[in-house]
């Protein structure tokens, strides 16, 4: 059987040198060709993960304006008709799973058919019958800066003057002004002199420190590396996987970018994501990710519910052949589907974990006992309690950041601060999760940067000192859609602040009555823009 092996994206400077590139812009060609309601289509591929297209879907815009695919700048040249038949679509389109445990099983099934159609397709063309979609490791792998996109996909045209189906007009970046890069520890490190780094630097892999695929524990914040228990899970309104939370939404909404709302990059809104070629190597990247994961010993979910998969069962259409049915169990394996990666290789351990971290600061260890064994690997059960919420929804403002007010509730402070004044090795702290509840609006192309007891007009040291995450709002559209899966419930996400609320204690600001907490978006609102937080929440989780 054939074997299959993903490269890097970057060999050969990222260029059409890389025999990879070349022949997956041809092989995209090809698949453009096609019409929208031809299963091996490039825009039937793209409604499978999420359209804007047909006006009766629950998730079609609504007054008429983009991102309905007819509102798309070219290149490239995405059609709207004709459509497939009712029945097709209910069976293929719309199915993306997010903000749920089987994110990364439906992803990785659908990065395999969307490859088969590309191979047979590159095939006919005169290529290679073993290629394979690259992947773009913006966190540099084996190379020092691998954070820009690559070049391929910044060129109007192929080496033989033909036209490029990887270039794609409405891609913005992070500045806005079509720069593509995604900004990673290595960027920041880089480029300490552009006034913009302290806005970014957000985008890490250090949920492939954890060590739950769903759940937490010393190792592993909630709601879990993979995501939480779910259903079929469309909308992604349920808590967003660590992985999926960072580096997944961030790329997402950093490629994509924003010029005026609500005109923003295809990347960042899951109806029309997939039509990027770009969408399909950063897919390669997390699906990576979760194979050095698993290389590193991690186990994926053993429950049944997992491992056959929801009710509603995933499929694919493939060439030339009956359209594929799977199960996350039937593709948890890469090595068993022949499938390898160039580069997984795990990053190195954090010399210091989290926890272990949080235990010097409260004085519980020394850095000489960093050594000792720190329990991990076994899922807190105890119910979590609510330590505090703001007062009422609040809108983010054109301007920059919104301060919030999170009001504490004094029993439940009280067992907070002696949690912390007990802890030790054996007694160890409460974990404290700040949550972003019923997220509603249409900016998807939006980042959130969250700070706890930001001071007004602080300096750029003191915001990285008090950053607490980002979050990005990618699928804020059609999880705001009240006619939707979830009612228009919004998007929902949680932040592991425990060393902020330490630091608080530590400097006897914890028996204030309240908390403050900051959203500062990445880049100034667009006028138009209309994002509301239901709620911002304060939660103690027992160990």
């Amino acid at each position: 059987m054939m074997n299959y092996t993903r490269v890097n994206a970057w060999n050969d400077g990222g260029t059409f040198d890389n025999p990879a590139l070349l022949w997956y812009a041809k092989g995209v060609g090809k698949m453009m060709g096609r019409q929208l309601n031809d299963p091996a289509s490039w825009w039937f591929f793209g409604a499978i993960h999420g359209e804007y297209v047909n006006p009766n879907t629950a998730w079609y815009p609504s007054p008429l304006a983009f991102p309905a695919w007819g509102y798309i700048n070219t290149p490239p040249a995405v059609p709207t008709s004709p459509l497939p038949s009712q029945s097709t679509q209910d069976k293929y389109w719309n199915q993306c799973q997010h903000g749920s445990w089987y994110f990364l099983p439906w992803h990785r099934g659908y990065l395999m058919a969307l490859e088969a159609q590309l191979r047979a397709d590159i095939v006919s063309l005169g290529g290679p019958d073993n290629w394979a979609l690259p992947y773009w490791d913006y966190f540099g792998g084996t190379q020092p800066d691998q954070a820009p996109i690559p070049p391929a996909f910044t060129t109007p045209t192929l080496p033989d003057g033909t036209p490029n189906a990887l270039y794609v007009a409405m891609r913005y970046g992070p500045d806005n002004n079509g720069n593509i890069y995604i900004p990673t520890k290595v960027w920041e490190d880089t480029h300490a002199d552009d006034p913009n780094w302290h806005q970014f630097g957000d985008v890490t892999n250090v949920c492939l420190q954890n060590d739950l695929y769903t759940g937490t524990d010393a190792a592993t914040p909630l709601p879990g590396f993979g995501g939480p228990q779910t259903g079929f899970e469309h909308s992604g309104s349920s808590p967003h996987g660590n992985i999926e939370k960072n580096p997944h939404d961030l790329v997402h909404v950093y490629v994509g970018g924003n010029v005026s709302s609500p005109d923003y990059g295809v990347m960042a809104d899951p109806g029309t994501a997939a039509l990027d070629p770009i969408f399909y190597l950063h897919h390669c990247n997390i699906d990576r990710m979760w194979a050095v994961w698993n290389e590193a010993g991690h186990a994926n979910p053993t429950d049944p519910n997992w491992l056959n998969g929801p009710a509603q069962q995933f499929v694919m259409p493939m060439p030339g052949s009956e359209p594929w049915t799977y199960t996350p169990a039937e593709v948890e394996n890469l090595s068993s589907l022949n499938y390898a990666y160039e580069d997984a290789a795990a990053p190195p351990k954090l010399a210091q974990s989290l926890l272990a971290s949080r235990l010097v600061n409260l004085g519980v260890i020394s850095s000489a006992g960093l050594a000792m064994s720190l329990p991990s690997g076994k899922a807190v059960t105890k119910p979590a309690e609510l330590l505090g919420a703001n007062a009422s929804p609040v809108r983010l403002s054109h301007g920059g950041g919104t301060p919030i007010d999170v009001k504490l509730h004094p029993d439940v402070q009280n067992r907070v601060v002696a949690s912390l004044k007990m802890a030790s090795a054996l007694a160890l702290p409460d974990e404290l999760y700040l949550k972003l509840e019923n997220v509603r609006g249409t900016q998807d192309a939006t980042v959130l940067r969250v700070y706890i007891d930001l001071p007004p007009q602080a300096d750029a040291a003191t915001r990285r000192a008090q950053y607490v995450g980002s979050v990005g709002l990618f699928g804020l559209r059609r999880a705001s859609v009240k006619h939707g899966a979830h009612g228009g419930s919004g998007l929902s996400f949680i932040l592991d602040i425990s060393r902020y609320v330490d630091k608080l204690y530590l400097e006897n600001k914890l028996s204030e009555g309240d908390i403050q907490v900051s959203l500062v978006p990445s880049g100034a609102l667009p006028q138009a823009a209309n994002i509301e937080v239901g709620r911002v929440s304060i939660y103690r989780q027992p160990n």
